[in-house]
């Protein structure tokens, strides 16, 4: 039997070469699109415009298959975070903030992660593989038509939009997993999809230089970059893949990037972490390296999970790392933290995946070994190196 295709997997275009396959004209791409994004449609009898012939083909070569809600929790501040199954054992959590003014949706891009950032608790459990554009796009759908359901909003074009904005800052670096993740971009700025406009999809980046460059060509979105360090000698130890990419590097692809969205500016995440990377100097730091990128900081306190030994800066420290920045011009912003009792906030996503990296086992095994043999612990890895 011939596995039916995905219509989910497709961006305007590829929707568009798809049904030209089956001998119909571009437009039946566009009543298709509208359909499955704007209505929520997954089943071809409810898409009455379509002609009959082509429902039926459809019908037997296609279908509309997002990933499949294994939890669904809400927390007290309204918070909701979904766990869905992304095959192969493996699911991703997804997570929708409801604000008076929006609701922001925050997506995930892979099943755990490979960058492996001290202070963030998806890169403890290290990496499975990359999601396609079905299972990216697919947690937007779940999500805008879920949330439809529970409020009693009919679906359709006209119906109340419950996402108006969607980062991509769940699971995983975005930019390690670049096309299904722009074409996932392109449906939700699409005005026969999401409609979207490009300020309001916000991707988020550990750092990958090379991939920033192609993202400025290809969708330029809101930037975000996880920073979180001053130097490199401190980001070395807190964002690995700043060895790969080191701050020179990251604050002239900033720069770059801006070519091609002149209006904006790039948005610098930064964890505050008790005695790590938030002191005076560390913000003083900050205010030379970022002096020629236009850009706001986002100051997000560290919520804290079992393996990272890290603690959160308590709020005086913040409040004073913040007005540095600020006396020196720079827009800066504390971020609220939500969902924390279901562990949805940021740096807390850790859904459930099958760790093929051993990530965990040798994480394990080093905390075994240091107790066991205590100071000397370190001499003994190195001897075995």
């Amino acid at each position: 039997m011939t596995a039916l295709t995905n219509l989910l997997d497709f961006d305007p275009a590829q929707l568009v070469a798809y049904c030209g396959e089956l001998g119909e004209k571009p437009f039946r791409a566009k009543q298709l699109q509208r359909w499955i994004h704007q209505f929520g449609a997954s089943n071809f009898d409810e898409m009455t415009d379509l002609a009959k012939s082509l429902r039926e083909k459809l019908a037997g070569r296609a279908h509309i298959a997002a990933p499949a809600i294994i939890s669904d929790h809400t927390s007290t501040d309204g918070t909701r975070k979904w766990l869905v199954d992304v095959g192969n054992g493996n699911a991703v959590e997804t997570v929708f903030i409801p604000e008076e003014n929006r609701g922001t949706l925050c997506v995930s891009t892979q099943a755990g992660c490979a960058v492996n950032c001290r202070f963030c608790s998806t890169g403890k459990q290290g990496f499975n593989r990359n999601l396609s554009v079905g299972e990216i796009i697919g947690q937007l759908w779940m999500a805008e038509f879920e949330l439809r359901r529970t409020k009693g909003i009919e679906p359709g074009p006209k119906g109340e939009r419950q996402i108006t904005n969607v980062v991509m800052m769940g699971m995983g670096e975005p930019l390690l997993n670049f096309e299904p993740t722009v074409t996932a971009l392109k449906l939700m700025l699409d005005d026969n999809a999401y409609g979207l406009s490009r300020r309001r999809v916000t991707l988020s980046t550990s750092g990958v230089v090379p991939m920033i460059d192609k993202l400025s060509k290809e969708c330029p979105v809101a930037l975000a970059v996880s920073l979180h360090a001053s130097n490199d000698a401190l980001r070395d130890g807190l964002v690995p893949l700043n060895k790969k990419y080191p701050l020179h590097e990251l604050m002239d692809a900033c720069r770059r990037y801006l070519d091609y969205a002149p209006r904006d500016f790039i948005t610098f995440e930064y964890c505050m972490l008790d005695g790590v990377n938030d002191t005076d100097q560390h913000a003083r730091e900050l205010v030379n390296l970022v002096k020629t990128v236009p850009c706001k900081f986002n100051l997000i306190p560290f919520n804290p999970f079992p393996e990272s030994g890290l603690k959160r800066s308590n709020n005086a420290r913040i409040k004073v790392f913040a007005q540095i920045l600020m006396d020196a011009g720079i827009v800066t912003t504390v971020r609220k933290t939500r969902g924390d009792d279901i562990d949805a906030a940021c740096g807390q996503l850790a859904g459930e995946v099958q760790d093929r990296t051993r990530v965990q086992e040798r994480m394990q095994q080093m905390a075994e070994y240091q107790k066991k043999f205590g100071p000397n612990f370190g001499k003994i890895v190195e001897i075995k190196k």
